[in-house]
């Protein structure tokens, strides 16, 4: 019962920071791309924050040392939706690659297309790859990260998905440098779940990959058996 009554008072906090913040984001627009990001990340903040208030669960994080001083791409395992809110605050101005549909959610899905997130259209094969690359080297050169989740969807502690190959494409197309990313959140805060358990959230940032002279295969392989590696003592 505590658990679901601290839980709540999470989400009803949620509820008010976020159309908030999303409004803001679109007021943003006039203003570059990074600075948008950097602000906008503030909701970022305020919910961890919160959430380490309301369900004491916290982070711990491992590896800052290997975060590059120029814009890059992260590729981060995806075990939870607490991921895709903490990334805002362990890594410079950033923009995500998401699907489509996500940016029809009221205010949340209006702040996305304010702040230029990467949308995919996944059945649309070679042509999308073309659009993530195109897109990917453009907010990479306005000085924005850019992170994308390689399994696609969130898997549950201990399971294992395919890592596709958009992100690896991207980088091996740009010779951007990519930065892999193990945690181990879903055992915190689980798929689909409403109860969030106290506790501390591991994240490991790996070494850097540089990719130049590199096939999107080859470092979709590394960047998968680094995490997967990593995952083992999470």
């Amino acid at each position: 019962m505590i658990l679901r009554l601290r839980s709540l008072l999470f989400y009803l906090g949620l509820l008010v920071i976020t159309p908030i913040f999303s409004v803001i984001a679109i007021l943003l627009v006039p203003l570059n791309n990074v600075t948008r990001s950097r602000i906008a990340s503030g909701w970022a903040y305020c919910t961890v924050y919160w959430l380490k208030l309301t369900c004491n669960l916290s982070v711990s994080v491992q590896g800052r040392e290997h975060i590059p001083n120029h814009p890059s791409i992260v590729l981060c395992k995806h075990q939870s939706a607490w991921e895709t809110i903490a990334l805002q605050t362990i890594f410079p101005p950033q923009i995500w690659v998401m699907k489509r549909e996500l940016l029809m959610i009221p205010f949340l899905g209006w702040a996305f297309m304010a702040l230029a997130a990467i949308p995919i259209d996944r059945s649309a094969g070679r042509e999308a790859l073309k659009k993530l690359v195109a897109n990917g080297k453009d907010r990479l050169a306005r000085g924005l990260w850019v992170v994308i989740f390689p399994e696609g969807t969130r898997t549950a502690p201990g399971q294992r998905a395919k890592y596709h190959v958009g992100g690896a494409w991207l980088a091996a197309h740009t010779q951007s440098t990519v930065v892999p990313v193990a945690h181990n959140a879903g055992r915190y805060w689980r798929k689909n779940s409403f109860i969030k358990y106290p506790g501390t959230i591991q994240v490991v940032i790996g070494p850097p990959i540089e990719t130049a002279g590199m096939k999107p295969d080859e470092v979709n392989q590394r960047v998968e058996a680094w995490i997967e590696a990593e995952m083992q003592s999470l």
